[in-house]
């Protein structure tokens, strides 16, 4: 048997840009795997009322004391209570409810703290007062729940 040597001649810069495109060709499929084989949970899915807590506005309701009507208003962002505050509340209300003001200030910061209505304490001596306000507070964020949006919630400006 006869056999013929044979010369193969590599020039180093194409050796060099073989590897490059090896490489890069490598991490293209593993890429290609990672974006659409992978195990978390697709965020892509979801709507963005599904990741709201809240559609955010201005949220009032009327809480009936006596013969006086007084408007409760909450201001919601996405994901936050902003702020919780009594309007159109007259002198007639403060003096017959002196606990009305003390008992939302105390109740509106403990919410604006935690995101939250649960463990909201209050003291014995406005024990009544701070359960009638957190239930008004209460039905009032529920008209901006992400499920209400189908109802259209009404929404003062």
């Amino acid at each position: 048997m006869h056999s013929k040597t044979k010369i193969i001649v590599l020039h180093m810069k194409e050796l060099v840009y073989t590897g490059i495109f090896v490489l890069l060709g490598i991490l293209f499929i593993v890429l290609l795997v990672l974006m659409f084989f992978s195990d978390r949970p697709a965020d892509s899915g979801k709507t963005t009322a599904e990741t709201m807590a809240y559609i955010p506005g201005i949220y009032t309701s009327t809480l009936q004391l006596g013969d006086h009507n007084v408007e409760l208003e909450i201001v919601l962002d996405e994901n936050n209570i902003n702020s919780i505050r009594l309007m159109q509340l007259d002198e007639a209300v403060t003096t017959m409810y002196p606990l009305i003001e003390p008992s939302l200030d105390s109740i509106s910061q403990q919410i604006c703290d935690s995101q939250s209505l649960d463990r909201i304490t209050f003291s014995d001596d406005n024990r009544y007062t701070g359960s009638v306000l957190l239930e008004a507070i209460t039905a009032t964020i529920e008209k901006a729940a992400p499920k209400a949006a189908a109802t259209e919630p009404t929404v003062s400006d």
